[in-house]
């Protein structure tokens, strides 16, 4: 790919081996350490403080606030795969993973400045875009080390326990922030200009850098003490270079190997749709089944501990059975319970399908990342992984765009839901004529940067 090392650049962990105990409870806690901003920052809290009547109207407010995230989503899928092949490059991913974090940690906590006054609203959209963005450039280099920490006999019960860690933290930090904050607000916040729903943006910052610091501090260890500087001559030179070798890098599996390439498109596909049914889920909850607001955050916690609980079995399975049969078996089974959604009514009816619907998304997001850390070569992670969140924020408008069509063709919010499932039918049919990556002959060179 047009590229020479003297250093061998970031790989996998001894093959047949698996990283120290502390290595991998590190690696679970960044994932806790970043599900506060999804979940409180940018799901339940900020994003609804941000589209209040104190910042103006409703239409005037979610405007900006969308422009904000499609910047957001635009810059991370401009700059994952430039992140990804620069730390596959230097050797190291510490020094990236701290940086980001430390962006999304300071951009989190500045948003207590945001007053509930109109004039603040671009300053509460940039923040709140800029914690998102830089949280998800970050996660390149974080799924990168996945492929470090064990052998691929195990790399899907790891992918699967990091993705319930990241669960239960949100479920913690959720219900801590619902009774501490907001009601009946233990911790004694007062109410006025909003301080106890902009002290929630202090308290999602303390608890990423917290969770987020031992992961750095163990990978910079191994990669002071073990990982060779990577000097590196490239054919590819200037500012766009990184992007000419991955064109190369995709050019070169084109030709030799297309599962990889596939499999990045079907899963942007699939992930989509999953990613639709928690962002519409509390919408359809109040909007089509009648909840009030402490219904919806209560099935939030119990949404969250059922796709914890999901992706913690879906990983032993990913092991045991491969990650495209979890995968699959996970898809079909969302769409077996939101089927139900369409034509029946009722709080029980949709506990029962929420529930199971949150039960199978865990493990089929769990096992999509394990299924392309099957497929890494060394050298080839922070790229791959790059291309990764490149290609599922270029389809991310796929599950907004179609929920939207379905209520105008129909005229009622829960037919939205066939939206939905259209992007996660597709996203099956994509992925069925794949192989699973269990029966590729991959054998990854040693990894210098874990223990």
């Amino acid at each position: 790919m047009g590229m020479s090392t003297t250093a061998a650049p970031p790989a996998s962990h001894t093959p047949g081996t698996t990283a120290p105990r502390r290595t991998l409870v590190a690696w679970y806690f960044y994932d806790v350490a970043i599900s506060v901003i999804d979940a409180l920052m940018i799901t339940f809290v900020f994003t609804t403080y941000l589209t209040s009547s104190a910042f103006g109207t409703t239409e005037h407010t979610s405007q900006v606030l969308s422009i904000g995230t499609a910047t957001a989503a635009v810059s991370i899928a401009l700059f994952a795969p430039l992140i990804g092949r620069l730390s596959d490059r230097s050797g190291r991913r510490a020094p990236t993973i701290a940086a980001l974090t430390g962006v999304c940690v300071l951009a989190t906590a500045a948003c207590f400045f945001v007053a509930p006054a109109e004039q603040f609203l671009l300053l509460g959209v940039i923040l709140l875009s800029a914690a998102n963005a830089a949280k998800e450039l970050a996660a390149v280099d974080y799924y990168a080390v996945l492929p470090g920490l064990a052998s691929a006999e195990r790399v899907g019960r790891i992918s699967g326990r990091g993705w319930a860690a990241g669960y239960i933290g949100s479920i913690l930090a959720t219900t801590f922030v619902l009774f501490g904050f907001v009601s009946p607000g233990f911790v004694g916040l007062p109410t006025d200009d909003a301080v106890n729903v902009r002290a929630v943006a202090l308290f999602c910052a303390a608890w990423c850098a917290v969770f987020a610091v031992p992961l750095v501090l163990s990978l910079h260890r191994r990669e002071r003490m073990l990982a060779p500087r990577v000097t590196e001559t490239s054919n590819a030179a200037g500012p766009l270079g990184p992007y000419r070798e991955i064109w190369a890098m995709v050019k070169d599996l084109w030709h030799t190997d297309r599962t990889a390439l596939f499999f990045l498109m079907a899963s942007a596909v699939f992930r989509d749709g999953l990613s639709g049914i928690f962002t519409f889920g509390g919408v359809i909850a109040a909007g089509t089944f009648g909840f009030t607001l402490a219904e919806v955050m209560t099935f939030a916690i119990a949404g969250n501990l059922a796709a914890g609980l999901g992706a913690l079995l879906g990983g032993q399975l990913d092991d045991r059975v491969g990650p495209k049969a979890v995968i699959v078996g996970a898809l079909i089974l969302v769409i077996a319970f939101a089927l139900p959604l369409l034509f029946l009514d009722g709080h029980t009816v949709f506990w029962v399908c929420g529930l199971a619907l949150c039960l199978a998304v865990g493990p089929a997001q769990a096992s999509s990342r394990a299924y392309l850390a099957r497929l890494t070569t060394a050298g080839t992670e922070g790229s791959l992984y790059g291309l990764y969140a490149t290609t599922g924020r270029a389809v991310s408008f796929l599950a907004p765009a179609l929920f939207t069509v379905a209520i105008y063709i129909s005229g009622e919010q829960r037919w939205g839901i066939l939206g939905i499932l259209t992007v996660v039918v597709l996203g099956l049919f994509m992925l069925l004529p794949l192989p699973d990556p269990r029966r590729r002959d991959v054998k990854p060179a040693p990894d210098p940067t874990l223990p």
